[in-house]
This record gives structure tokens, sequence and C-alpha cells, in this order.
């Protein structure tokens, strides 16, 4: 078993499903629990899971902004041109609007977070396996 498998698999918030809407986005499996997807409001909230090595591409949120509430494992966030950060449970992210950047789990660690966003995502490049495999704990 990887590392904090069992604590992310048994979130608060659920593990949800495969993430096969936004799989072509992703380097590896991650799950998806849309928690609030109401298109009255202008706000989408889901619990993201990753398993050990999965990350996002980069993107940027336009016209919004992404605030991620880290609850299980431990991840990777990095904004363009700044060394990444390592995440653990409690720690909280705030994405500015235009502001391109990825997140995702650690090599050997499951991973998991709240990800509360706003505006139209712009998808972009992958994670290299050179850039993600320079990361260091």
């Amino acid at each position: 078993m990887a590392k904090n498998e069992e604590a992310v698999k048994n979130d608060i918030f659920g593990m949800g499903d495969k993430n096969v809407a936004y799989q072509q986005f992703f380097q590896g499996q991650s799950y998806l629990k849309t928690l609030v997807g109401d298109k009255a409001i202008n706000v989408g909230v889901g619990n993201v899971t990753f398993e050990p090595g999965c990350r996002n591409n980069w993107h940027i949120h336009h016209n919004g902004y992404q605030l991620l509430l880290v609850t299980g494992g431990e991840g990777w966030y990095q904004e363009e041109g700044k060394p990444a950060r390592k995440l653990h449970p409690g720690d909280v992210v705030v994405t500015h609007d235009g502001v391109k950047h990825w997140h995702g789990a650690t090599k050997d660690s499951w991973f998991s977070h709240i990800a509360i966003t706003a505006g139209t995502p712009e998808w972009l490049e992958p994670v290299t396996d050179e850039q993600y495999n320079a990361l260091e704990d």
C-alpha cells in the first residue's frame, strides 16, 4: 500500500469516481467527487484525489481563481517561475486569476484536496517527467 492511501480513500468527503471528464489534462489517475456543481452560482467545489505520481497539466484560471484545501496525503503545488511547494493536510493554496500553475501527488503518496474554482480554466502543456522527477522533499 502506498503512503497515505487509506487516509485519502476514507476522506470525509469521499473519493469519487475516476476523473474521466478531465483525464486528458492529467498524468496518471485522478478521481473527482463534485461537491457543489450548481450552475446558478459561479463557483465549483470538488474533492480531487490523486494516485501517487499523478499530477495535472499546467493551467490558468481566467476571470476567476482557485483555492485548494489540502485534506489528505502529500502533494505539490507550483506556480510558473517559482519553486514547487510541498503540501500536507491543512495547507491552503490561493491561486489568483491568470497565474499559470499545476498541482498533484508526490511520487510515493496519495493526495487529496478540495478545489474551489471560479472562472474558466485554460489547460496547457503537461508537467514533464523531467520537471516532476526533479522535485525533492
